[in-house]
């Protein structure tokens, strides 16, 4: 039986000189939680370590926020964001 994956955001910038992910949430996410980026040449799946609301490290974020994560790949402009 496949996971049940839950859309939480979209990728809204990629910052790839220092593997970054611009996220806007429609969801909650919160740091150990294991996320997937897919789109059309994206399928990534990564735990969230550490991420970022206007550059202070926040451990939670809410439908709403705008979120910054470290990326193990590239992903690209509107991958939706899936939480597992």
């Amino acid at each position: 039986m496949a996971e049940e994956l839950k859309e939480i955001g979209k990728v809204m910038g990629f910052y790839s000189h220092i593997s970054v992910a611009a996220i806007e949430l429609t969801g909650d996410l919160a740091v150990g939680d294991t996320i997937v980026i897919k789109g059309h040449t994206t399928n990534l799946e990564q735990p969230i370590d550490s991420m970022q609301i206007e550059h202070d490290k926040v451990e939670k974020a809410k439908k709403g926020d705008q979120i910054g994560i470290k990326v193990k790949d590239k992903v690209r402009l509107h991958d939706i964001v899936y939480k597992k």
